[in-house]
């Protein structure tokens, strides 16, 4: 029986079981909800005309890699030429070189459902955000660890309004138009590492996710790397062999400068004299890429644990190691470079008739001459080329990463050159002093020169001048290495199918 005054419901008696009001109220919700879905398409259209309306520059309907380029770095977003390379090979159907509004539209939707499933993989707390504490767990549980001060670093690339949590349209603008769409290759995209080579050793081998080590990227990366030293340490084989020859030879009495330097070694031995020396130069990459990285593996797990990442002292301590093992294997061919580099014409046939002659008039010890002074050298070298390197690179991040910028392969290089030129110089007495003792034949059972004997003869002859001899073309091809190290090595990765990072 109703209460006096109750209204009887119009599709049933209206007892107490009634089930007409709930139903309303999902057919309520069921309807707002398909308007909020119709109301977010419709913004999603919106936001995705007036994107491809500021990237189209030359407003001709179509998106091509240097339009992206362009249009994107106006929008304060970086991104390299070979990712735009692979944005609009995913998205152009009718494989005209580039995207109309139609494969924009579609190539972004697609993308941003992958960033969807991505972003909610990441938010363990499942509360539309993520947190230096879900970065930090999400990247364990690659293989990656990092402390909680690099997570908010990373973060705070991400994150525009200060709240230093990331949610989806932070997330989804940050990685806006990058071919990454998975956690792997997004945790790559965060990496900002890269490989180049000026000629020296790397201060700090490359890391690489376990992901990256089970697909066999670790190599290729390597190959790449090690591909593009060679080239261009041939490419700046002439200066470095100029470097050799003024430490040898250049002292107050024979001022050797740059010019007459390579007159006198065209006129000596013709052009082919410039690249003396190099083909050994050349070779010793592979075998030292391999130990170094293999060795500083193996001290990572030594003196790191599987709860902390390591820091940068433990990362120099452990990239200092692994040089030292790698440079003490492969140090003969370091001594065969340097005799090879200053050898005359017909002197020796070649690399092994070269090492038969060392071995026959000096001895298997003459093969590590100047050794001391090598490992010495490693020290400051590793220490200042990381220090700086981290100090440019953060502090480029911190003056010019505000609204989600990536430092970019540019800003790293540029970093990279600085701090690898400071290494140089802090180190450069004693790379002198080896090429010196290195140089030096003798026959077996006389008394050899020794480190600290070298130097007071030089400061007491020439002075402290006469320490940095050959310093000129040793810093002239630190540039040029670079330009040609990356050329080289963005094409061999793309060649070997290396994801880009």
């Amino acid at each position: 029986m109703k209460g006096v005054g109750a209204a009887a419901c119009c599709r049933c008696s209206g007892g107490p079981w009634c089930e007409c009001e709930r139903v309303d109220t999902a057919e309520q919700q069921q309807q707002q909800a398909a308007a909020a879905a119709a109301a977010a398409r419709l913004e999603q259209e919106r936001r995705l005309q007036l994107l491809f309306q500021q990237l189209d520059v030359n407003q001709d309907g179509g998106l091509c890699v240097n339009d992206l380029a362009a249009g994107l770095q106006r929008l304060g977003v970086y991104r390299t030429e070979s990712e735009l390379r692979k944005v609009v090979k995913a998205g152009d159907k009718d494989c005209d070189g580039q995207l109309d509004f139609e494969e924009f539209v579609h190539y972004l939707k697609d993308h941003e459902k992958k960033l969807r499933l991505v972003f909610k993989s990441l938010d363990k707390k499942n509360d539309g955000k993520i947190d230096a504490q879900e970065i930090m767990q999400s990247l364990r549980d690659l293989g990656v660890h990092i402390s909680e001060q690099q997570a908010e670093k990373i973060l705070k690339r991400m994150d525009k309004n200060g709240t230093m949590t990331i949610d989806w349209n932070e997330w989804r603008d940050y990685h806006l138009l990058h071919p990454a769409d998975n956690i792997p290759e997004i945790i790559l995209y965060w990496k900002h590492s890269t490989i180049f080579d000026v000629g020296e050793s790397l201060t700090i081998p490359d890391e690489f996710t376990e992901e990256e080590k089970q697909t066999g990227m670790w190599w290729r990366q390597l190959v790449a790397g090690g591909g593009a030293g060679a080239v261009s340490r041939t490419c700046t084989a002439p200066l470095d062999r100029l470097k050799v020859l003024m430490q040898v030879h250049a002292s107050k009495t024979n001022n050797m400068c740059i010019a007459g330097g390579f007159s006198h070694m065209i006129k000596e031995g013709g052009l082919r004299s410039l690249w003396r020396g190099n083909g050994i130069n050349a070779i010793k990459i592979a075998p030292e890429s391999a130990l170094k990285f293999m060795a500083y593996e193996q001290i990572k797990r030594l003196i790191g644990s599987d709860q902390q990442p390591l820091g940068i002292q433990e990362r120099l301590i452990a990239g200092s190691l692994a040089g030292l093992i790698a440079q003490s294997t492969i140090y003969p061919m370091e001594v065969l470079k340097t005799r090879l580099a200053l050898r005359k014409t017909g002197q020796y046939s070649g690399m092994l008739n070269c090492a038969k002659h060392i071995f026959k008039k000096e001895g298997a010890r003459a093969f590590y001459k100047g050794y001391v002074p090598n490992m010495l050298g490693i020290i400051p070298y590793a220490g200042i080329d990381l220090a700086i390197y981290e100090t440019l690179k953060n502090s480029w991040l911190q003056r010019y990463a505000t609204d989600s910028v990536d430092p970019g392969v540019f800003v790293l290089l540029a970093c990279g050159t600085v701090s690898s030129t400071c290494g140089q110089l802090a180190s450069y007495p004693l790379a002198l002093v080896r090429t010196r003792m290195q140089a030096q034949a003798t026959t077996e059972g006389a008394p050899q020169p020794t480190m600290l004997g070298l130097f007071r003869h030089i400061l007491s002859t020439e002075g402290a001048i006469g320490l940095y001899r050959g310093l000129a073309p040793n810093f002239m091809k630190v540039i040029p290495a670079v330009s040609i190290s990356y050329v080289v090595y963005e094409n061999l990765k793309m060649t070997l199918g290396v994801t880009s990072r």
